[in-house]
This record gives C-alpha cells, sequence and structure tokens, in this order.
C-alpha cells in the first residue's frame, strides 16, 4: 500500500516538473535497470520516503550507501530484501538524478537498481542520449514515437520480468533528469502518447545513428523477418559527418579476439570479403590461416571485434602486411529509422509523420487511448 502511493506521488510530481497538465490518453510506466552489479550505490535527495520490502517506513542518514548482504541488502546498519525509495522532487543515485520511484534489491552480483517512472518522463531523460535536442524539432518528435514504440513493445515482451528496459545500448541509453531540456520535452509533449502498430500491436521499431545510404532488413541482421520493417534509400544522410570510417588493426590482436569467441583460426594472415546482400552490406567474411578458410558472418565479426571499432557491416577490407584496414558506411545495424538521415528530412521540411511513414512504411502511427487507439496518420 505504501508502495503504491510512492508510486501515485512520483507520477504526480512528475506530471508537474515535466510542464504539462493530465495528458488525455492512458499513462504507461515503464521499469529501467538503471545500476546492474555494483558493490555498493550511494542514494540521496531532498525529502525521501523510504520503505522495506513490507512497506514499513526505513530511516537512515544521506547520503546512504546500500549494499548487497549475502541475498539481501545493508543499508543505515539494517538489512532489508528491498529498498523503495521515492522524492516530491528526485531521487539521486550514484550522483545522478531521478524521478519516478527507486527500487533497489539484491543481484547475483552486487545491487540492481530499478527506476519505475511514467513513460513520458523516460523519454525526455532518452532524448539526449540518443540524439541532441537541438537537431530540428521534426526529428526529435520521430525519436520520441520510435523510443516510445520501442519501451511500449519491451514492455509487453517482458511483462513477468523484474524490469522491462535496460538503460544502456542494450535498449535505449536513458541518463535520469541530468539530461532533459525543453526541447527534448516538448518533443515528448507534442506526440504525447503516439506509436508505431503493425496489425494494432506495437511494433518493434528498432533504429541506428547512420544507415549510410540504404537501411536494412531484420532478417539479415538477427535472423527473423518484421513485415514492417523494409530496406528503403536513404540519400538525406550521405552527407553526415558519421557515414564514413576507417579503422586499422593488427591480425596478431584480432585473432586472439576471433579464437576467444570461439572461432577456430590459428596463425591468421588473410581476411576476404565474403556475400553481400541486396542492400549492399556483407553477409559474411572469410578468415585466412593456418587452419584454412573460416567463414565468419558478418554481423558475428563486427560483434567480436566491437560495434564501435566495426561500425556497421558495410564495409570493404584490405590486408597490407600484418594489419587489416577496414573502410565502411554507416554507424549501426541498419534497421529501420535512421537517426542521420531522420535529421537531414527534417531539415528539409519534412514533418515526423512523414519521416517515419517513409523509414516504417507498412506501420501505423496511433495513439494509446485507452489501450486501442486511433489512426493519427495524414
Amino acid at each position: 500500500m505504501v508502495r503504491a502511493l510512492f508510486v501515485l506521488l512520483a507520477v504526480v510530481f512528475s506530471a508537474a516538473t515535466a510542464g504539462g497538465g493530465a495528458a488525455p490518453f492512458r499513462q504507461e510506466t515503464v521499469r529501467v535497470a538503471i545500476v546492474k552489479g555494483d558493490d555498493e550505490v550511494r542514494v540521496d535527495g531532498d525529502g525521501l520516503l523510504a520503505t522495506d520490502q513490507s512497506g514499513e517506513p526505513v530511516r537512515f542518514a544521506l547520503p546512504a550507501p546500500v549494499r548487497r548482504a549475502g541475498d539481501a541488502l545493508s543499508v543505515g546498519g539494517r538489512v532489508l530484501r528491498r529498498l523503495t525509495v521515492a522524492s516530491p522532487s528526485t531521487v539521486t543515485v550514484n550522483g545522478k538524478r531521478y524521478r519516478g520511484v527507486i527500487e533497489l534489491v539484491p543481484a547475483d552480483k552486487g545491487v540492481l537498481v530499478i527506476n519505475e517512472l511514467p513513460l513520458e518522463d523516460y523519454l525526455v531523460g532518452l532524448i539526449n542520449c540518443e540524439i541532441s535536442s537541438q537537431w530540428p524539432m521534426e526529428s526529435v518528435k520521430a525519436q520520441a514515437v520510435v523510443a516510445r514504440t520501442y519501451a511500449v513493445y519491451q514492455k509487453r515482451a517482458r511483462a513477468g520480468a523484474v524490469y522491462h528496459l535496460e538503460s544502456t545500448v542494450l535498449d535505449q541509453v536513458y541518463g535520469g533528469c541530468e539530461i532533459e531540456d525543453s526541447r527534448a520535452a516538448r518533443g515528448v509533449r507534442e506526440t504525447a502518447g503516439e506509436i508505431l502498430t503493425w496489425g494494432g500491436q506495437p511494433i518493434q521499431a528498432f533504429y541506428h545513428s547512420n544507415c549510410g545510404g540504404r537501411t536494412e532488413v531484420s532478417e539479415n541482421v538477427w535472423g527473423f523477418r518484421l513485415p514492417y520493417l523494409k530496406s528503403v534509400d536513404c540519400t538525406y544522410c550521405s552527407d553526415t559527418p558519421p557515414i564514413r570510417w576507417e579503422q586499422t588493426l593488427s591480425l596478431k590482436k584480432l585473432e586472439p579476439l576471433l579464437r576467444g569467441a570461439g572461432i577456430a583460426v590459428s596463425g591468421l594472415r588473410d581476411i576476404r570479403e565474403g556475400a553481400r546482400n541486396n542492400s549492399g552490406r556483407l553477409t559474411e567474411l572469410v578468415l585466412v590461416s593456418s587452419r584454412g578458410n573460416t567463414a565468419v558472418p558478418a554481423v558475428t565479426f563486427r560483434k567480436i571485434v566491437g560495434y564501435t571499432v566495426i561500425k556497421s557491416t558495410n564495409f570493404l577490407v584490405r590486408v597490407r602486411g600484418d594489419e587489416a584496414v577496414f573502410t565502411g558506411m554507416g554507424y549501426g545495424h541498419g534497421v529501420g529509422l535512421c537517426q542521420w538521415g531522420a535529421k537531414q528530412r527534417a531539415a528539409s521540411g519534412f514533418s515526423y509523420r512523414e519521416i517515419l511513414s517513409y523509414y516504417f512504411p507498412e506501420a501505423v502511427l496511433t495513439r494509446m487511448d485507452d489501450g486501442q487507439g486511433s489512426d493519427a496518420r495524414h
């Protein structure tokens, strides 16, 4: 009962701080893992309300270090199975401020911290992590819709889980209150409750930084087909700063990375390009070593070497001496919304609805009204 009151208070306070009245749609909440496995987590804030696993109030000096103690938590000289914290303003965790309710529980390693908050507030704290709110407003609004859709889909897919979303690139990067601003809030507010659907259900609204000229289909990346994720030409990202990249890597450093991932190579001496798919991206690479030739899926190679190193699977490779030179285009898996393409489209006068309908041509822009929604596509 006490925890339910905390959630209600957090929703009311967050609505006030977001600068809007009651939204005319069903307000969702999401649970986001903001800390995983830290040995110690420091909690602070003004006017904190804290309860244990039974909903009983807990008092301790602030800032409070919270540590794992076996299968429980230690805080302020007490051992708890769970600690729930809320505030009329924000709760600070490891120096970062968050809206909503903070829940701390023991994890397999260290402490797990979950931020439960209204979906719309979550999005305001996400925008400047994924793009810049200073981009043209229609691209900010497109990002808000896609991120909201992704969150709603994940919440339904993980309905029985402890949390719905990671706060990292494993899902969507979320930074709490620290990087909120008025433009991020405006982009969220002016698209309030809008999501992309297909067959009446939220889609898996994937997005990436830069597609390099053409977006990708999901089956080429993850092995499953989603009919609403089409490959489309994207000339609008062709002149943006991140489109071209180059990396030079030592074969001697690449070999242990590959072996560590279970790829049987020894004495690596060449890397050759294999087949390409209809979007122009590599589907496989051929590793030449003293063991012979070994074919490796390009998406697997990128994962092994690092997503920030091999920025996409749209690349050329040449070996000179004991080094491999990778020259590529684009950044990310290439599926769904191209963020830099959306930015340039917005700068050219396209609305967020037009941007979304281009990158997700089979999806319908829908408003979450009482769980049903009305078609908002124009």
